[in-house]
């Protein structure tokens, strides 16, 4: 039977599809464009909901300044396509053509397009037909990691006639502030990033199979309601703890030994992540000291994150009691980034991350979210390491996610 609590098909109202898609045609007039071409498959499921495995290979959406939408997949794709996706015309494409193929045609001949003698609807060809009338200023996601050099040439190309801008990042700031609907996704996804964690905490022990723990992790994710995430739980023994973006091996977990873990639930792609720094048997003294410095750090995070406020403010408060700490020489990259839809091989929202840096400007908003990191490891004096998924509501920051805050000593 189908599990109660699982993500909907389509998560998102009309309402608020119809709402994005405002938003992004008013920064499309801003830069007097008349269509535009994506491709980063977090923002294709933003504007049509449109959420599957199927990104490995290139999608486009065509959207017009004004018509309808126009999907661009493999024709495979089309069952999936007529389940999820409400607001946006399907063109599919066989494996002897690509996605610059099939939109080739759609904007250049306007007639009809086909695939393998498949016919495109007439809303696709219509959706399209005025944007191409004369010179055509058309914007195209070109850091998009749903965009092959191979395609974008393709595209590019083949129209010559077309003025070509760079549309990166238009719809991923739009996406920076979440809606009401948004914010709900990501409190059940912080609930499974509990459960995902607490199964793991559980499970660690003196001996236990590194390959155990990740199992019993996922496993309670997914039976509880969630989707595999955008990255795989990071759990790693001490020996690996310096290894950013790896994750469990074939060994076992030693008493007296710390383990890492940092790990999302995912909810509708929706993605909350939460790290631990956990230690099996005992920690030792300074370790212990370092865990009140994270916790401290966290707090002066949470102190600052205020709307109006600049990121760059608060990475200084979370700096500031590091320094107060004896830790002067120690820097991060960040303190935390912004989080929210991710496909795989990321929770970040694409293939960039927008952190919590100490040179940056931007602007908090209430509505964003963000995975805040107290991460003090390698200083010389100690190790220790926190992170939970926040919200920043017009009332203050809320933290979603409620695993046991550290110490853990299991």
């Amino acid at each position: 039977m189908p599990n109660p609590q699982a993500a909907p098909a389509a998560p998102f109202s009309e309402a608020e599809l119809a709402r994005r898609l405002a938003a992004v045609r008013a920064e499309m007039a801003a830069r007097g464009l008349d269509l535009c071409l994506l491709s980063t498959p977090e923002n294709i499921y933003y504007l049509s909901g449109l959420d599957h495995w199927g990104y490995f290979a290139p999608h486009l959406l065509i959207v017009p300044a004004e018509g309808a939408m126009t999907l661009v997949t493999r024709a495979m794709e089309r069952v999936t396509v007529a389940n999820q996706v409400r607001n946006a015309a399907f063109a599919g494409h066989g494996d002897s053509e690509t996605a610059a193929d099939v939109t080739l045609r759609l904007l250049a001949d306007r007639g009809t397009a086909r695939t393998r003698g498949e016919t495109a609807s007439s809303a696709a060809v219509a959706a399209v037909d005025a944007a191409v009338s004369g010179r055509a200023r058309i914007g195209l996601e070109l850091w998009s990691s749903g965009l092959p050099a191979g395609l974008a040439q393709g595209l590019m190309q083949g129209l010559p006639e077309a003025e070509w801008l760079d549309v990166g990042g238009l719809v991923d700031r739009l996406r920076w502030v979440k809606s009401a609907e948004e914010q709900a996704l990501l409190r059940r996804a912080a609930a499974l990033s509990d459960v995902a964690a607490g199964a793991a905490i559980e499970a660690l022990a003196d001996g236990a199979p590194e390959a155990e723990v990740a199992a019993a992790s996922v496993a309670a994710m997914i039976r509880a309601g969630g989707q595999l995430p955008g990255f795989g739980p990071f759990i790693r023994p001490q020996s690996r703890l310096g290894e950013e973006h790896t994750t469990w091996g074939a060994g076992r977990y030693r008493k007296g030994e710390a383990v890492f873990l940092e790990l999302s639930g995912c909810f509708a792609r929706y993605h909350a992540p939460l790290g631990r720094l956990v230690w099996l048997g005992a920690a030792p003294d300074e370790s212990l000291a370092m865990a009140e410095t994270c916790t401290a750090a966290f707090d002066a995070v949470l102190g600052a994150l205020k709307p109006g406020a600049k990121a760059r403010e608060v990475y200084a408060a979370w700096q500031a009691v590091v320094d107060a700490a004896g830790l002067a020489h120690y820097r991060r990259h960040h303190c935390g980034y912004l989080v929210g839809i991710g496909f795989p091989p990321s929770w970040t929202g694409g293939n960039s991350v927008t952190g919590l840096r100490h040179d940056s400007d931007l602007e908090i908003r209430a509505g964003m979210s963000f995975h805040i990191l107290s991460w003090l490891m390698g200083t010389g004096q100690g190790d220790h390491f926190v992170s939970n998924c926040v919200l920043l509501t017009e009332e203050g920051p809320e933290v979603l996610t409620l695993t046991q805050p550290p110490p853990i000593v299991r």
